[in-house]
């Protein structure tokens, strides 16, 4: 069985400060022998660490549609932000990738749903993430997990990592897959493990942010 890792962040996000090359050494020594990296709006980073790992990098992406966040896997062109739940989701299954939808519950985000939302594109998703190590609210998890349980919908898990010291924490359990297909073939047979992380981890992102921006202001000609 693999241990995979459905939901992480590189520095290629806002958030993160995690290089590709560290996040696929921390998967290695954690024993992560999937691991799909999601960054925000962006595959740059997802293709950077499978450049370096091809066998257990997986390209995807977290992207903000005008509703809330997609998550996707096996991704081979990038999804700008900004578009209907529905477009995006078009332009995921032309090019085949696997469809999942992140924390859709978690009201302390900017990329979680309204429920009439969810109902619009249930028929279109492969799955919804039921945990997510960064929500702070266990109900807010709770919730996910019996939305999915009501529709019958297939559940991913993630620890939505932004730090090497979160990989790994919500993993799940499958046999081996190749691609988008098997994973749909296989992804209901698998076993979560899954552990909450405490909310100080917000800290990081926002330490991440602040990092880049003062970064960014210092590399700015004549910057005061």
């Amino acid at each position: 069985m693999l241990r995979v890792e459905f939901h992480c962040h590189t520095a290629f996000s806002k958030d993160s400060l995690l290089s590709p090359r560290y996040l696929v050494d921390c998967c290695v020594r954690k024993g992560i022998d999937r691991v799909v990296v999601t960054d925000h709006n962006s595959i740059a980073g997802a293709l950077a660490a499978q450049q370096l790992d091809p066998g257990r990098v997986i390209v995807g992406e977290e992207i903000m549609t005008t509703h809330g966040e997609v998550l996707a896997a096996f991704v081979r062109v990038e999804i700008p932000p900004g578009l209907s739940p529905q477009e995006t989701i078009a332009r995921l299954r032309q090019q085949g990738a696997f469809i999942s939808i992140a924390h859709p519950f978690d009201v302390h985000r900017k990329g979680s749903w309204q429920e009439k939302h969810l109902m619009e594109i249930l028929p279109m998703v492969d799955a919804i993430e039921t945990f997510n190590s960064r929500c702070m609210l266990p109900g807010l998890n709770g919730r996910a997990r019996e939305f999915a349980e009501r529709y019958g919908l297939a559940a991913t898990v993630g620890s939505d990592a932004h730090t090497c010291w979160e990989l790994g924490r919500s993993i799940l359990l499958l046999p081996d897959f190749a691609n988008a297909d098997d994973l749909r073939q296989v992804l209901r047979t698998g076993t979560a493990n899954t552990r909450w992380s405490p909310p100080w981890i917000h800290l990081s992102s926002r330490y991440a942010v602040f990092r880049k921006r003062i970064r960014s202001h210092l590399d700015t000609p004549n910057a005061a």
